[in-house]
């Protein structure tokens, strides 16, 4: 049954479009980072068993060139290392892709220091039912996550894609001379990952890719913000790119645009148009992120006041479907897989 605020939707968005003859993939964002702390080898199992097709570990690395799944080089949001003493002395200011950050940084720790840190809880006030978890996980290798999808794959029998995206690597080039480009294809080397395989690798960059592209024959996906542009190319921005002309030049190295939902509709709901434009110029369309609390859905869809209570889930994933996305980034995979099923049915 479709709840009445997305019939609303649909009438002023999408009158004459039908639902999707294909649902949408569904890419577990950090894991099911709405219901265990983000990028833990829980949240990703948990994100696994409720259906997800993708999970999304953002990638940052160490000093000794591991590559761990962290939302942002700085460690303080997501793991107890500001109460840690004994890294006191870590802490650092740095300028990363223009803006000043002061904390600890995880290029800053080996592997075996990162693994003495506890994840916790980056929201904790909108999701305090994920603080109950903190302390209890470690800080994943890449290779550990595809160890734990390789075993869930063998236990589930369905394929479990990955989509990893590469964090700050100009910044890193820059400041601590590391190449994530190449770190990471040796890593997809080692671990017998190709091109064939589930895998979409994603980054904000636009060199990142093209080196990528030139490298390698894995689809890539060029992430926009609503806002602002690449770290890598200063005179040029996000609102540029997602024009038909922007859009077929990403498409001479991409093979998707991952988009902020906010550039897909407005507040009211109505499409913009972008996931059309994107589609002829030969892209996929993967929205990121939708999270089932009332803070992060448009007015329209909210449910209550307040801004953890959860809002129309059902109706946020059949205005996506009308469009014609490709692809979900959501914190609640569950949520998403089930609302498709609904929709399904009512066809």
């Amino acid at each position: 049954m479709i709840t009445v605020a997305a019939t609303m939707l649909l009438a002023l968005a999408c009158p004459a479009v039908s639902v999707a003859a294909e649902d949408p993939i569904v890419i577990a964002h950090r894991g099911a980072s709405g219901e265990r702390p983000e990028h833990t080898l829980a949240a990703y199992e948990r994100a696994i068993d409720e259906g997800a097709d993708y999970i999304e570990p953002d990638l940052v690395v160490t000093k000794d060139l591991a590559l761990v799944a962290r939302h942002e080089n700085e460690l303080s949001d997501t793991t107890d290392v500001a109460s840690r003493e004994e890294f006191e002395d870590r802490r650092r200011e740095k300028t990363v892709d223009g803006q000043r950050v002061a904390g600890w940084f995880a290029e800053d720790f080996t592997l075996a220091e990162l693994r003495t840190l506890r994840a916790k809880e980056r929201i904790p006030a909108i999701r305090p039912a994920n603080a109950r978890f903190n302390g209890l996980y470690q800080v994943p290798t890449l290779e550990e996550i595809v160890t734990l999808v390789r075993a869930k794959e063998a236990e589930t029998g369905r394929r479990i894609g990955i989509y990893p995206e590469i964090k700050h690597p100009t910044f890193l080039l820059q400041n601590s001379g590391i190449d994530m480009v190449d770190l990471l294809l040796l890593e997809l080397r080692k671990l017998g990952i190709t091109a064939d395989d589930p895998i979409f690798i994603q980054c904000f960059e636009v060199g990142t890719l093209q080196r990528l592209k030139q490298r390698s024959g894995f689809r890539l996906v060029q992430l926009v913000a609503e806002s602002g542009g690449p770290a890598d190319e200063p005179d040029m921005y996000y609102g540029d790119m997602i024009t038909p002309t922007g859009l077929a030049e990403v498409a001479k190295y991409a093979d998707a645009i991952g988009i902020d939902l906010r550039l897909a509709f407005g507040p009211d709901g109505i499409p913009s148009g972008l996931v059309d434009d994107a589609h002829n110029a030969g892209l996929k369309v993967h929205g990121w992120t939708l999270r089932k609390e009332n803070a992060f859905l448009p007015p329209v869809l909210k449910r209550g006041s307040q801004d953890g209570g959860t809002g129309d889930v059902l109706g946020m994933v059949n205005l996506l479907v009308v469009q014609g996305i490709d692809g979900i980034f959501t914190d609640d995979p569950g949520l998403v897989v089930g609302a498709l099923s609904e929709l399904d049915a009512g066809r």
